[in-house]
């Protein structure tokens, strides 16, 4: 018998835009819990974003943050001896971890200066629906659409 399941543990809002989501993010964007100068960085790409593109950065932001969650994604599943990709749809709060970590994974590998260059630069690709995550998502849509034959052997 499983276990009960773990509960979910409270976000706080940022001080900033007041958002659960951008301390979702900061979090994902911290490293060796440095919260602070994750937040900084953040904020930073916030005003890269907005003085680029005359926008508002938090609604730039949460639309590049749509433009970039994937639906779908294949997992392997071996049947008889065979390895198979299995198509299936992705429950909400994994679509939108995987959104956020393809988006700061392809930030950092950005050619800019700095972390919040590269992070706005990301962020303002993925809004207009290009760049790097955005290219992932559409890659992991065409896996799925490759690989509808095999959705019959879902479990």
């Amino acid at each position: 018998m499983r276990r009960k399941t773990a509960k979910r543990n409270p976000v706080l809002p940022d001080p900033r835009f007041n958002s659960e989501l951008v301390t979702k993010f900061v979090n994902n964007l911290m490293l060796q819990g440095k919260k602070s100068i994750a937040l900084g960085i953040f904020y930073d790409a916030m005003d890269r974003v907005e003085a680029k593109t005359e926008e508002d950065g938090l609604e730039l932001f949460k639309k590049a943050l749509t433009n970039v969650t994937p639906a779908v994604e294949v997992r392997s599943r071996r049947v008889g001896g065979a390895t198979f990709q299995i198509p299936q749809p992705i429950r909400d709060s994994r679509k939108l971890s995987m959104a956020m970590k393809w988006l700061i994974s392809y930030a950092r590998k950005r050619n800019e200066k700095s972390m919040s260059e590269r992070l706005a630069g990301e962020i303002m690709a993925a809004a207009k629906e290009e760049g790097a995550t955005f290219k992932k998502k559409e890659d992991t849509h065409r896996m799925a659409e490759a690989n509808k034959a095999f959705s019959h052997f879902r479990f």
